[in-house]
């Protein structure tokens, strides 16, 4: 896990991360082999901002059937990193 920019995913963009963005609480698709602490160390050298804490969510797979064909809706890992009162990130 030495290359931080396979660590942060993408910004994961829904009502609710938009509304807890106000809070300055931040919700990322992250690898799932990723820790707490790489995603710490990547953010950090990403936006040049502490966090104050990261939690981390892994959603697992689910099976669905389209037009009567079954598939499966892959899995992911996100986390919601935590930053003090106030603190906005400008930048997605």
């Amino acid at each position: 896990m030495n290359n931080f920019f396979n660590i942060l995913i993408r910004p994961h963009i829904t009502e609710k991360a938009t509304v807890s963005a106000e809070k300055s609480v931040y919700v990322f698709v992250v690898n799932p082999k990723s820790t707490k602490n790489s995603i710490e160390k990547a953010f950090m050298e990403k936006y040049k901002i502490s966090p104050t804490k990261i939690t981390t969510v892994t959603i697992p797979a689910k099976q669905v059937v389209v037009r009567n064909k079954a598939g499966k809706k892959s899995g992911y890992k996100k986390a919601y990193v935590y930053l003090k009162r106030g603190t906005k990130l400008e930048t997605l």
